[in-house]
């Protein structure tokens, strides 16, 4: 296996457990022990845990901006790019209710450690609002309402994923999405 390849193992393997168990519990013989490789090999592609953090937020970044370029690329109206973001928390429903939303939780898990990465790791829901405030001035409103409705919805979306990690129930996953929704289809 390539140095190249054996790197991004480590990348998906770390951000897969830190999704699932959390940054600081998450161990270099936890990420070494899902890849299958030595901890000498892995310390040969990444020397802390830090680095291994920048790379997870920096892979995180770009899985992020690929999916909102391929839906504006998709062509649907702004509209219905909302409600393809709106429609993430049925997708990944399961995944939510197990572990959370996974920007929404790695930010909130670095906030509280006071981390020099939580910036960083921040600017993932900075794409989102940005993204989102776009849409919402493709639909006409002004560039600071369309920001605060960008945040709105964002925010609401981070708190059905709190509640539904918390309560672990589907019904109400749908419903606070048919929600959000008729929301959306009234600000037209």
């Amino acid at each position: 296996m390539s140095g190249t390849a054996t790197r991004g193992q480590i990348v998906e393997a770390a951000d897969e457990l830190f999704y699932r168990q959390g940054f600081e519990p998450t161990s270099f013989a936890d990420i070494a022990g899902a890849v299958g490789i030595s901890r000498g090999n892995f310390y040969h592609h990444f020397k802390s845990k830090d680095e291994i953090l920048d790379a997870v937020i920096d892979r995180r970044l770009q899985t992020t901006r690929a999916m909102l370029d391929r839906w504006e690329a998709e062509g649907r109206d702004p509209a219905a790019r909302i409600r393809g973001f709106v429609g993430l928390l049925l997708v990944n429903r399961a995944k939510i209710m197990r572990h959370g939303c996974p920007v929404g939780t790695l930010c909130n898990e670095l906030a509280k450690l006071d981390h020099r990465a939580r910036r960083h790791a921040n600017r993932i829901l900075a794409l989102f609002r940005d993204w989102l405030a776009g849409q919402f001035a493709q639909l006409g409103h002004a560039p600071d309402e369309a920001e605060a409705l960008a945040l709105h919805l964002l925010v609401r979306a981070q708190g059905v994923a709190t509640v539904a990690n918390a309560f672990r129930d589907k019904a109400f996953v749908a419903r606070e999405v048919g929600q959000m929704e008729a929301w959306l289809a009234g600000l037209r």
